[in-house]
């Protein structure tokens, strides 16, 4: 028996009438050209910041209520939650991410953003999708009106979420506190998934390992003594102090945590001073921290308090002089996948999109997050939050043969092929759903 043929045959049995691979591909791929290359184009080129996703919030809100979808607006400021009720069966959930990153674009790119937008503290930003978070939305949006093209296909209720604020790590469980679950119902199943720019387009992949870390935000107020720069003996400077600080910290990882267990320590920014010749009172750093257990994130949080307070004390600071050590924004857990249910969705990929398009299990050698989990830890929901290829096969074959450098997620030089990943992404997403709420 062909591959082909066992392929068309599992289809057949998943899901009995629903458009084979080829049959969905070339209505995906149609909606892309006429209707979500466009859509794309304007997300793209008009990114807003975490919590300040207005614009974004309205476009969203308008494709899917044009789609057939009953549409929330404005769940805790700028969150959009779309349902559309399709007779009996489960309530499946599926989330998109809407917020840009606080960066300029250098992509290249024929449609590179050139927006810029106020901040939460006042202070205007250049403004990019440098995560892939356009992808998201435009393929939530090509869901929603293939799922409401196909309703003769599955039986339930379906519901779309536009998420503000992944980046800051806060969106999620802000709609969780505006009562998400109670106004629109607790999900049976809830699904997500991310771009990856170093994985082949085409590709569809989820882990039944942790995909992504869990995060903090920590930040470090220090305080110094003011004086002369050519009198640094009359003071205590904060950018030195400072400075042994951030040399401290990375001995946490590698001398406190064990070797074989995930863990990782960021100073992503450090401000301090106002001129060459003053040494000022005070500095100020900020980091991520990464762990993948209550334990070592426990041993992480402590050991920086420890060794900021510690540090400052050693520079003969007094006690009421020590740093201040607290966790801004909101800390998300690690992604946990639900195990039965990877394993369910990769069978019916395989039957839908082709073995071909299961990607492999790759050695995760960074520990990105994501406030996925926020919707699916209290109260528990089986979910997966899954990955989609956002790179031609040819590029990715080059870099891995070190003649070509990817850039990475959060990099001004970020991009990914948006045609494929979008198709692909409405494509697995498609499939996902109709398998979950197929009919009896």
């Amino acid at each position: 028996m062909t591959k082909r043929l066992l392929s068309a045959l599992l289809a057949a049995m998943l899901l009995p009438g629903a458009l084979h691979a080829n049959e969905l591909s070339k209505a995906v791929a149609q909606d892309y050209d006429t209707h979500l290359a466009p859509l794309l184009d304007y997300f793209h080129r008009n990114p807003e910041l975490s919590f300040l996703e207005v614009k974004t919030a309205a476009r969203m809100a308008k494709e899917l209520r044009a789609a057939g979808f009953t549409v929330t607006e404005g769940v805790d400021g700028t969150g959009v939650v779309a349902i559309l009720k399709n007779g009996p069966g489960p309530l499946v959930m599926m989330r998109a991410d809407m917020d840009g990153l606080p960066m300029l674009e250098k992509s290249g790119l024929a449609n590179a953003s050139t927006a810029t937008q106020k901040d939460m503290e006042g202070n205007m930003t250049p403004v990019a999708h440098a995560c892939g978070h356009d992808i998201h939305m435009t393929s939530l949006v090509g869901t929603a009106r293939r799922m409401a093209a196909e309703r003769s296909q599955w039986s339930g209720t379906l519901m779309l979420v536009g998420q503000p604020a992944e980046e800051r790590i806060g969106g999620a469980l802000a709609m969780m506190k505006d009562g998400l679950y109670k106004r629109f119902g607790k999900p049976d199943f809830a699904l997500g998934f991310h771009v990856k720019a170093d994985m082949a387009t085409g590709k569809v992949h989820a882990s039944e390992v942790s995909p992504y870390s869990g995060a903090d935000t920590v930040e470090i107020a220090i305080k110094g003594v003011g004086a002369h720069g050519a009198q640094p003996h009359r003071g205590k400077d904060p950018i030195v102090l400072g400075a042994m600080i951030v040399m401290g910290l990375q001995t946490i990882v590698s001398r406190e945590l064990s070797p074989r267990e995930p863990g990782l320590i960021t100073v992503g920014s450090f401000h301090g001073g106002t001129k060459a010749n003053i040494i000022g009172d005070n500095a100020k750093l900020q980091l991520t921290v990464r762990s993948e257990s209550p334990k070592t994130r426990d041993l992480l949080l402590g050991a920086i308090k420890r060794m900021a307070e510690n540090t400052a004390r050693a520079a003969g600071m007094a006690e009421n002089e020590l740093p201040e050590v607290r966790l801004v924004d909101t800390p998300a857990p690690p992604v946990l996948n639900n195990v039965e249910l990877v394993r369910r969705l990769r069978t019916v990929w395989t039957g839908r999109l082709g073995p071909g398009a299961i990607g492999e299990e790759e050695f995760r050698e960074g520990m990105g997050s994501e406030d996925f989990p926020m919707f699916v830890t209290d109260p528990y929901i089986p979910s997966v939050y899954f990955t989609v290829g956002g790179t031609a096969p040819e590029n990715i074959a080059s870099a891995k043969a070190g003649k070509l450098r990817l850039p990475s997620h959060h990099s001004p030089l970020f991009k990914v092929e948006h045609g494929p990943a979008v198709r692909m992404g409405v494509e697995s997403t498609v499939v996902a759903l109709q398998d979950l709420m197929r009919r009896p």
